[in-house]
């Protein structure tokens, strides 16, 4: 069966998916490679961060994933329309000091049609948690395992 394009307009089927794909790429945390999902004017909000362009969001990212150690993330599809999606999402991460995080939060993603997003705004929250609390425990230098659980299936 051929793999669905993943540009607008989206159904059901190719929103999942681009929602999958997207995850995949910030679990890899290869800021070039997450930097080529958007558009060179991209515009993003990240919590109070506010920036523009494809270069700007590899730097951003470059130094999220600096500070943001064993990152693991987990995204799912919330809504979406002809050229928009929205996603919930987790993730859980350590810091220098071994401090665990989980973060929750919100992501409004707007296309451009050749699947390129040309805007993203998050709101995010992180709470501390005890690494006996960590949910997201497969390799961290790997994609989410396709049996994992989603948010739906998570007690949070």
């Amino acid at each position: 069966m051929p793999v669905p394009k993943l540009v607008p307009p989206f159904t059901h089927e190719t929103a999942v998916a681009k929602v999958r794909a997207a995850e995949d790429a910030w679990n890899s945390r290869d800021a070039q490679r997450v930097s080529m999902a958007y558009s060179p004017d991209s515009h993003w909000r990240n919590r109070a961060q506010i920036f523009q362009g494809r270069d700007n969001t590899r730097a951003f990212l470059e130094g999220k994933w600096d500070q943001e150690l064993e990152y693991r993330l987990v995204k799912e599809l919330w809504a979406f329309g002809d050229n928009r999606i929205a996603v919930r999402f987790q993730y859980e991460w350590r810091n220098a000091q071994g401090q665990w995080f989980r973060a929750y939060g919100n992501e409004l993603w707007e296309f451009d049609l050749e699947g390129l997003m040309r805007r993203r705004e998050a709101s995010i929250n992180d709470r501390k948690i005890s690494e006996k609390d960590r949910r997201f425990h497969w390799d961290a230098s790997a994609p989410r395992p396709s049996d994992h659980p989603g948010l739906v299936d998570s007690p949070e």
